[in-house]
């Protein structure tokens, strides 16, 4: 299967991105939503087990194929573990007909500006070199209030890392996410459409991204950039909304699909058995499927 067919999926395809890319930080809180809790595993390579177990387990779930699941978002630890004898990335697109991508950022920065730029991305060039088979990343930073020279900046640092990561031949996630409690969000999100706007016009031909927003208080906000030349998709983070918030809201944008984390998991259990577990995980499916087309 080539990367044509997989900028093909990527571009026209119905459906929705999983985002199985909990990291460090964000994997005890995930853990312990799906039964697992700190007593049970001793250091981090224990808990990066337990989490491995838990994206196995969805991957290898039934209703988790390309007729609803287009993409797939990877933490870097899971590139190096294997479902069935065959490395993640890999598995997901020949088995699953699935495009893998692969979470690249290093976590934020303390706030300032009213924003958190993401830290430093040591050796990303060396990483991209190494990460086969994945057709693109995902990079995220925060916008907490509409400080324009924060947005401004957050931007500019996510188009920068685009350039290197379309330089290695994969299609970036640029993630600017709006934190969805914000008490400026409306106006966060129409300086953010400007600054996207004014980076996407200085790429050049063969220069293509992806975007990853919190979805618009306005519906249908982000469509100019959905239409953008340089822009393939526009996904769509669930940002703390309950499953059924998130799919409420994305289903008022049309040219946005969901890329939904913790909605795409959300009442999944370790103590489940495969049926209960697959039919909660296959309502999920379902309900952020329906969202996304």
């Amino acid at each position: 299967m080539s990367k044509a067919e997989q900028h093909a999926q990527m571009s026209d395809g119905a459906g929705f991105v999983a985002a199985l890319d909990q990291s460090g930080g964000s994997t005890p809180k995930a853990l312990a939503l799906y039964g697992v809790e700190a007593s049970e595993y001793g250091s981090d390579e224990e808990m990066f087990g337990e989490i491995q177990k838990m994206r196995a387990r969805i991957i290898l779930a039934d209703d988790f194929t390309n007729d609803k699941v287009i993409g797939a978002i990877l933490f870097e630890r899971t590139l190096g573990e294997e479902i069935d004898g065959k490395k993640v990335a890999d598995y997901l697109w020949s088995v699953k007909g699935i495009v893998p991508f692969l979470k690249i950022d290093k976590g934020l920065e303390d706030q300032a500006n009213g924003v958190q730029m993401m830290k430093p991305i040591p050796g990303l060039a060396g990483t991209l070199a190494k990460a086969e088979g994945v057709f693109g990343t995902k990079e995220r930073s925060v916008i907490h209030e509409a400080n324009a020279q924060g947005i401004a900046d957050v931007v500019a640092q996510q188009f920068d890392v685009a350039r290197v990561v379309t330089g290695a031949g994969k299609v970036p996630i640029v993630e600017p996410e709006v934190n969805i409690h914000s008490e400026t969000k409306a106006e966060a999100e129409d300086i953010l459409k400007s600054e996207i706007l004014k980076n996407l016009d200085q790429l050049s031909e063969g220069q293509e991204i992806m975007l990853k927003l919190t979805i618009p208080n306005q519906a249908n906000l982000y469509d100019e950039l959905a239409n953008h030349p340089r822009v393939l998709r526009v996904v769509a983070l669930s940002g703390g909304y309950s499953t059924e918030q998130a799919c409420d809201l994305l289903s008022q944008n049309g040219k946005m699909i969901a890329s939904f984390s913790r909605a795409l998991t959300e009442g999944l259990s370790k103590q489940q058995s495969d049926a209960e577990f697959n039919a909660a995980l296959g309502g999920n499916i379902n309900n952020i499927y329906r969202a996304s087309v």
